[in-house]
């Protein structure tokens, strides 16, 4: 409400011809005041200014460097931004914070590093440190998907070549694993029964070839993470925050796998964690009987832990990803005739899973990737509850990569927000393998997102860098005409992510009353070359009206103390 109050001044001070600075009392001065730079709002009333008052945690005004210099009092701070670029703060809306996995030592693939090497190179790589370390050390890899295409990427062939050595190749995705017996059996997995959501691949015979799956690779990897202590996850997400603060990322939206309930809170009471805005999702892991929900219930569909700290929404994975095709599509996989992939729940876990949110009143954020996936969700949703309902909660579709122009008006109509990874378009080779050059044509839909007014936010899951993510989504290196356009792009990063989180109203555009999170960027990203996005960091990043990243004014790191 507060944002379209602000929205409707501005209207009604541009119809009167009169500058905003002028309309404001003079007993009202700014705190600070950032002029003379080139100002990206992304608020469709005003997108473009010079200048950018604040004063406390919110926006007092944007315009002209004259509007702004109106403002200042005799103590405003003031900042040159000398012709550089200010963006609102981005809002990266499905980052993963946290140190989960297994500990070891990590097998270095030669040529160093092979982005995707076969068994036999992995094998190589495997035996030669296995010969170098202590017999029971854990070695760690992370293949891509010609590892896992390879029918002889089982526990007997890995315990042949390290049999006192626990194994765990852990694809780069994270949603498949190739393990020997030795890390099984670490693990309490060889007789473990699969849980739900995930799998323990066996042979006709009904031995485990030591593949695993989904939610039985997240369960051992939460449990262990855990087991390393709430001390060691406050650093991590302290670390975390303040690479997101160079990188002018001023919220982070945390699919939270790595960590339980009881950990955050611990986190949160030592005052420990991000100085960023950290939205903690919460993570069910499962077991036999399905989801464990106990592990991260909560007062509320929305529970502060600490100004900076709230845990909202609910995350459930119900299909992989193509590097595995495991995503579960309408058409088979060119490279593979005859196979869909795989859902995790059947239809009446999703069924129940959504049942749960509506519930609560709490947002289901659901990583699906494959249009079959989409299909089973639609249907779901309309079995449960009227099409107004679900468009209270907005609904996350995460990934959606093989998402269909005939789904589109569904996901309209049922308030559904796509929560797409630039990033992942980084793979054109494997897209077209999994595909076909047909396929590929119906993939990765942003711009037609945009056109249709479906709601499209960003996250990393990966890279986290925002000015990478804009260069793939800007480029599309798989389908060209789906790429955005620059401004289209940042207003997803940032609007779009807010919108996402349903913090539109405070964040995500410069605007008077807003929350004053933004970033003076080192590089003018609206007009470098594409190639040289990648190297964007900000030089001054706010948070709150706060600095909390300054390489700028030469004040240091944090001019003004952190909110407690």
């Amino acid at each position: 409400m507060r944002a379209r109050a602000s929205c409707a001044a501005l209207l009604m001070v541009a119809a009167s011809g009169t500058s905003l600075a002028a309309q404001r009392p003079r007993a009202e001065p700014a705190t600070m005041v950032l002029t003379g730079g080139k100002v990206f709002t992304a608020d469709s009333t005003r997108p473009w200014a010079e200048a950018v008052a604040i004063r406390g945690e919110h926006i007092l005004a944007v315009g002209t460097t004259a509007d702004i210099e109106r403002l200042v009092g005799s103590e405003t701070r003031r900042i040159a931004l000398g012709g550089r670029t200010v963006v609102p703060g981005f809002n990266d809306a499905h980052d993963h914070v946290g140190f989960g996995g297994v500990d070891g030592v990590r097998v270095i693939v030669e040529p160093s590093p092979a982005p995707d090497p076969p068994l036999t190179i992995l094998l190589d790589s495997i035996t030669a440190a296995a010969r170098r370390v202590t017999a029971g050390t854990w070695l760690l890899s992370a293949p891509g998907g010609r590892v896992f295409d390879d029918p002889s990427a089982t526990r007997v062939v890995l315990d042949s070549v390290a049999p006192a050595h626990p194994l765990w190749l852990r694809g780069w995705t994270g949603h498949g694993v190739v393990s020997n017996t030795a890390a099984l059996r670490a693990l309490g997995l060889l007789d473990a029964p699969d849980p739900s959501g995930g799998w323990l691949s066996r042979d006709a015979r009904g031995t485990l070839t030591g593949r695993v799956d989904e939610y039985a690779i997240f369960g051992v990897e939460r449990r262990l993470a855990v087991a390393r202590g709430d001390s060691l996850l406050g650093l991590v997400m302290r670390a975390h925050g303040e690479v997101g603060l160079r990188l002018g990322i001023t919220t982070v939206q945390d699919m939270a796998n790595q960590y339980d309930l009881a950990s955050a809170r611990a986190v949160a009471r030592r005052g420990g964690g991000m100085r960023a805005r950290h939205r903690i999702v919460r993570f069910p892991i499962t077991d036999m009987s399905g989801g464990r929900q106990a592990d991260w219930r909560i007062a509320g569909a929305d529970t502060a832990l600490t100004p900076m700290m709230h845990v909202s929404g609910v995350k459930w994975i119900l299909d992989g990803t193509p590097v595995e095709r495991l995503e579960l599509l309408r058409h088979p996989y060119a490279d593979r005739p005859g196979w869909y992939g795989r859902a995790n729940f059947p239809f009446d876990t999703l069924r129940a899973i959504l049942r749960d949110a509506l519930a609560r009143a709490e947002q289901p954020i659901l990583h699906a990737g494959g249009d079959s996936t989409i299909a089973l969700v639609i249907a779901a949703m309309r079995a449960e509850a009227s099409d107004s309902a679900w468009r209270r909660l907005r609904p996350r579709l995460e990934h959606a990569d093989a998402l269909a122009r005939d789904q589109l008006k569904d996901v309209k109509s049922l308030g559904m927000v796509v929560v797409q990874n630039p990033t992942h378009l980084a793979f054109p080779e494997l897209f077209i393998a999994r595909f076909g050059a047909e396929g590929l044509r119906r993939i990765g839909l942003l711009r037609t997102l945009v056109d249709s007014g479906v709601p499209l936010a960003f996250g990393s899951d990966g890279p986290r860098e925002p000015g990478l993510n804009i260069m793939f989504a800007t480029i599309h290196p798989n389908v060209p005409s789906e790429a955005l356009s620059r401004e289209q792009a940042v207003v997803v990063y940032t609007r779009g992510s807010a919108y996402a989180e349903f913090a539109e109203g405070e964040k995500g555009t410069l605007a008077p009353g807003m929350l004053a999170d933004l970033a003076v960027l080192s590089q003018d990203i609206f007009s470098v070359p594409p190639q040289a996005l990648p190297a964007t960091t900000s030089v001054l990043t706010l948070i709150g009206g706060r600095i909390v990243h300054d390489s700028l004014t030469g004040s240091g790191r944090s001019s003004i103390p952190p909110r407690r």
